[in-house]
This record gives C-alpha cells, structure tokens and sequence, in this order.
C-alpha cells in the first residue's frame, strides 16, 4: 500500500513540477546534471545509494561544508573503481550484445556471416552493389540494443556519402550486400562495430543497428 500512495503523491506533484518553466540558466544547469550522470552511469554504474553519496559531496562542497572524507586519501581511488566497474559493465554489454545478435539472425530473412554481421533486407534494390572501393549514398539510423537512437541522417534531414571502405566494417560488408534503392537492416557486433572505442553517445563494446538505405552508388573516378 505504501508504494502505491508514493506513486500517487509523485503523480499528483508532476502536473505542478511541469507547469512551472524553466529559465535558460536552469536548463543549462540541468544539462550539466545529464553530463555529469551520464558520466556517473557510463563509468560507475551507481547505484541509488551511491548516487545520494555523490549529490551529498557535490552540496557540501558547494555550501562549504567540511567534507566527511579527505580527497587525498580517496581521490586517488576514484579511477581504480571506474575501471573495475567499466569492466563489469563491458562484460554485460558484451554478453546482451551476443543475444541481441543471435536474436537478431533468428528473424526470418536474416543471414548472419561468418564475421558476426546479421544481415536482413527490408526491401529489394536494383542494379550492381557497390564495391569497397565505390562511394556510397545513404540514408540511415542508427541505434543501440535498447533503441536509444545515436546517429541519424533523417533526423539531419541530408543523406551521408562517404567510400564505402572508409566505414566501420560492418558497414563495408553489409551495404556491399545492397543495391541502389534497397533498404535494410545491419546487426553490428562490436568487434566490426567500434570495439573498445567510446563515441560518447556510443559505449564501449556495443552492439549497434542500423537501417540503412542505399540511394546511390557512384565510382571514385566519377567524382574527379
């Protein structure tokens, strides 16, 4: 019963929090607050308790309180503990990327290669698929397993051309699978996605998706 009235309170409260604007400076100090917690969350994992600790740090610094630690002794372990949790997290990510991915191959027209890529056209094109070397146009989005968008062409409202062999690998192969007018849909793993790599919006060791369509192929001599 309890946790029903506390979610009977907060929704009650919500119509008021959303009523009142917010000032630029607001909106600036809570884009700092996404920063810092995507920080918090991409490297540490926090958990709720751990993530009073940190607001409990940052309020007494700001109102001068002295600090219940000293950063001497515990500042320098602040990087040990983001590497032994980024490793957790990697080992996590790693292993929902693998059963994405195995999902993904299992979806009828999907063919998986032998480099880990999953394959699935969503809509035939015509003509000759390009060549690594062949510069391509396309329309694509890009997401993470959770369908968190990180890249999107549309959302740009231009199409990206680019040499199809200057891409991660996992574009090279799949879209040399396409032909102009086609549409379809690429499973990265990470290790011919971006690895180790962090693009910020992109974490370590992801899977990736993308819909990708092929508007044009054109050869590198044309463009001189």
């Amino acid at each position: 019963m309890k946790k029903f009235a506390l979610v009977a309170a907060l929704l009650v409260l919500l119509p008021a929090a959303q009523a009142k604007e917010m000032t630029e400076d607001e909106k600036t100090f809570y884009a700092l607050g996404l920063v810092l917690g995507k920080q918090v969350a991409s490297s540490f994992n926090a958990t709720p308790a751990e993530l009073e600790m940190i607001t409990r740090a940052m309020s007494d610094v700001v109102a001068g309180r002295k600090p219940a630690v000293e950063l001497d002794a515990y500042g320098p372990k602040i990087q040990p503990l983001a590497e032994a949790r980024g490793a957790v997290l990697t080992e996590k990510r790693l292993a929902e990327g693998k059963s994405f991915a195995e999902k993904a191959a299992k979806e009828k027209g999907a063919t998986k290669t032998a480099s880990g890529l999953v394959y699935r056209s969503l809509k035939e094109g015509k003509g000759a698929s390009p060549a690594a070397t062949d510069i391509v146009k396309v329309h694509y989005r890009g997401t993470l397993t959770d369908g968190t968008e990180f890249d999107s062409s549309y959302a740009r409202g231009e199409p990206a051309e680019f040499p199809l062999n200057g891409v991660i690998p996992c574009w090279t192969e799949g879209v040399a699978k396409m032909k102009p007018g086609g549409k379809a849909q690429l499973t990265c793993p990470a290790g011919i996605a971006y690895g180790e790599r962090s693009t910020g919006a992109i974490p370590p060791q992801a899977t990736l998706v993308f819909e990708v369509e092929l508007l044009g192929v054109t050869k590198p001599d044309a463009k001189k």
